[in-house]
C-alpha cells in the first residue's frame, strides 16, 4: 500500500461548478443536522455538573453508565438503520431519525430519577441509530472520491463547532433557572431538543437522494456527477457493475473493515471521554486550583479546546486533499493525542490544563475526517452502507465504554489520572493499528478500485 489517494488532477468547469454547488447547498445543511445531533447526545455532559447530578443523586459511575448506555441502543440498530437508509433513501430516513430523537430528547426535560435517565438515554440511542454513518454515506453518494476528503472535512467541522457554540449555549440555557418552572439543566434539554424536530421536518423537503433529482444542478452537472460516481463504483465491493451482487455477509468478513473499526474505536474513546467529562473536570477546578467559575463561564471554558480543534481539522484535511491522503495524516494525530492527554493531569493551573486538552482535541479532530474517506474507497452500494455502519458500530462501543470506565475508575481511585492514561493508551493503539494496516499487502484478487490503496507509512 504505497500509493496515496490522489486529488490534484485537472478539473473541468462542469466538475468545479458541480462540486461547488454540492458544497454550498448540501454540506452546510447536513452539517447543521450533525451539529444538533452531537449537541443532543452530549447535552447530558453539560447538565451533570450543573444540577442534574445532585437533583437525581447520581454517582460518577451512574452518570458514566447513563451517558454510555446511549450507545447500546445505538449499536443494536446501527447496521439495520443504515441498510434502511440505503433502501428507502436518505431524505426520508435521515428526516425520520432526526424527528424521532428530538422527541425522545425532549422527554429529558422531565426525567425524575436515575432509572428514567437510563431508559431515556437508551431510547435516544435507538432513535439516533444510523444518523452519522447515514450522513457519511449520503455525502459519498454525491461526491466522487477525489473531493470526498474536503467535503467530509467541511461536514465534520460541525462536531468541534458543537462545543465551540453549543457549550456556551448550553451554559446560557442552564443559567435561566426557573423559566417555565424548570431547573436550568431541564430548560437546557428543552432548548436543544426542539431544533432537532424542526430541522428534521425541513430535511424531508430540502434533501434530495441523488444528483439527478437536484433541480439546482444544471443538466451537464447532473450528468457529470452521475457518471463520475457510477464509474468510480465499478470494481468496488458491493458493486453490481463489477459483475458481483452486493453481499452484506462479505462486508462482515472483510479484514480491512474490521481493522478500520478498531482504529476508529480508539479515536471515539478519546472523543467521548472528553465530551462527557470535560465539563465535570472544569467544574473541579475550584477544588483543585482554588478557582471558581460561574455556569456561563464554565460553558465558555469548555468551548476553548474546540476552537483550535476546528482549525486543525480544516487545515489538516486540506493538506491531505492537496498531497493525497497519507498514513501519517491519521497516525501522527493519534500519537499526539495519546501522549498529550495524560499530561493534562500534571499541569499547575486551569489555563495549562485547558491548553493540553486543546492539543488532544486538535489531534482527534484532525484525524477523523481523513479516516472517514477510507471505507468508501473500497465499498459501494449496500456494502458501503453496511461497512460504514459496522465501523461506526464497533467504534461507538467506545462511546459506551469510555464514559462508564472513566466514571467507574474515577469513583474507585478518587481522581482522573488512571482514566486519562486509558484514553492515551487507546489513541496510541489506533496509531499502531493504522500503521499495520498501511503495511498490509492487498490480497490477490481483492475487489478494489485504483483509489483503494492507503499511503505508505511515514519513514
Amino acid at each position: 500500500m504505497d500509493t496515496p489517494t490522489r486529488s490534484a488532477e485537472p478539473q473541468s468547469a462542469v466538475e468545479k461548478s458541480a462540486i461547488r454547488k454540492v458544497a454550498i447547498r448540501l454540506v452546510p445543511f447536513v452539517a447543521l443536522m450533525f451539529f444538533i445531533n452531537y449537541l443532543d447526545r452530549t447535552a447530558i455532559g453539560f447538565a451533570a455538573p450543573n444540577g442534574m447530578e445532585s437533583d437525581l443523586a447520581l454517582s460518577a459511575a451512574q452518570f458514566g453508565f447513563a451517558s454510555g448506555v446511549f450507545f447500546i441502543g445505538y449499536i443494536l440498530l446501527e447496521v439495520p438503520s443504515n441498510l434502511a437508509l440505503h433502501r428507502f433513501g436518505a431524505r426520508r430516513w435521515l428526516a425520520r431519525i432526526m424527528v424521532s430523537w428530538g422527541i425522545v430528547s425532549l422527554l429529558f426535560t422531565w426525567v425524575q430519577n436515575y432509572e428514567q435517565l437510563v431508559v431515556l438515554r437508551f431510547l435516544l440511542g435507538v432513535m439516533e441509530a444510523g444518523f452519522f454513518p447515514g450522513a457519511i454515506l449520503f455525502l459519498s453518494l454525491w461526491v466522487p472520491a477525489r473531493h470526498r476528503g474536503k467535503i467530509l472535512a467541511l461536514f465534520y467541522l460541525a462536531q468541534p463547532l458543537t462545543s465551540v457554540i453549543g457549550a456556551p449555549l448550553a451554559g446560557w440555557l442552564i443559567s435561566h433557572d426557573g423559566i417555565l418552572g424548570l431547573e436550568g439543566w431541564r430548560f437546557m434539554f428543552l432548548g436543544v431538543s426542539i431544533p432537532a424536530i424542526v430541522i428534521g421536518v425541513i430535511a424531508w423537503f430540502y434533501l434530495k437522494d441523488k444528483p439527478a433529482d437536484a433541480k439546482w444542478l444544471t443538466r451537464d452537472e447532473q450528468v457529470w456527477l452521475t457518471e463520475a460516481l457510477k464509474k468510480e463504483s465499478a470494481g468496488k465491493t458491493g458493486s453490481t457493475a463489477a459483475g458481483k451482487h452486493p453481499s452484506i455477509l462479505k462486508v462482515f468478513g472483510n479484514g480491512r473493515v474490521w481493522m478500520l473499526a478498531f482504529i476508529y474505536f480508539g479515536f471515539v474513546y478519546g472523543l467521548y471521554a472528553l465530551a462527557f467529562f470535560l465539563p465535570t473536570i472544569i467544574g473541579g477546578f475550584q477544588e483543585q486550583f482554588g478557582t471558581e467559575f460561574s455556569v456561563t463561564e464554565r460553558g465558555f471554558i469548555t468551548a476553548i479546546p474546540y476552537v483550535p480543534a476546528a482549525i486543525a481539522l480544516y487545515f489538516w484535511s486540506r493538506d491531505a486533499s492537496r498531497r493525497g491522503l497519507r498514513t501519517w495524516h491519521i497516525v501522527i494525530p493519534a500519537i499526539v493525542g495519546g501522549l498529550s492527554i495524560p499530561v493534562a493531569l500534571f499541569t499547575g493551573s486551569p489555563a495549562a490544563t485547558i491548553a493540553v486538552i486543546a492539543v488532544t482535541a486538535m489531534a482527534i479532530f484532525a484525524a477523523l475526517p481523513n479516516f472517514w474517506t477510507l471505507p468508501t474507497q473500497f465499498l459501494t452500494g449496500a456494502a458501503a452502507a453496511a461497512g460504514i455502519a459496522l465501523i461506526n458500530t464497533i467504534g461507538n462501543l467506545a462511546g459506551f465504554s469510555a464514559p462508564y470506565i472513566t466514571g467507574a475508575v474515577t469513583d474507585a481511585t478518587g481522581n482522573y489520572e488512571v482514566p486519562m492514561f486509558i484514553v492515551g493508551f487507546f489513541l496510541l493503539l489506533s496509531a499502531v493499528l493504522m500503521t499495520v494496516l498501511s503495511r498490509l499487502k492487498k490480497p490477490a484478487g481483492a475487489e478494489t478500485s485504483d483509489d483503494t490503496e492507503l499511503a505508505e507509512a511515514p519513514r
